[in-house]
């Protein structure tokens, strides 16, 4: 287990760098999770990372790829719901950095 620092707070993350705890996540701790992933938040960023949270809510899982592309075409529409435009906005593995950046578990089944 190893500890991150955001503005003096230690908070506990896992190897892979997810929160250990999801209520520690904040604003502040998003932006300190995108710089991590050379990542600055845009509009476009916090409207994935709202949907995000709120799909954690309903089903408290963090969706993999294919399930967060149909969750964001069906909240934001088709040009959203793309992998392609997600892909752009999360470089890497999008569904897992996504995920980490809005303070969420690591989504199952994800590479």
């Amino acid at each position: 287990m190893a500890t991150i620092n955001v503005n003096g707070q230690a908070l506990e993350v896992d190897k892979e760098g997810y929160l250990k705890d999801l209520q520690d996540w904040n604003q502040e701790v998003a932006h300190f999770l995108a710089e991590s992933e050379k990542i600055a938040l845009t509009a476009e960023h916090w409207e994935i990372i709202e949907l995000l949270r709120s799909f954690h809510q309903q089903f408290d899982h963090a969706p993999n790829m294919r399930v967060l592309v149909k969750f964001v075409q069906k909240n934001l529409g088709e040009e959203k719901g793309k992998s392609i435009y997600i892909m752009k906005l999360f470089p890497g593995s999008s569904a897992k950095v996504a995920a980490k950046i809005a303070g969420l578990p690591r989504p199952t089944h994800c590479l």
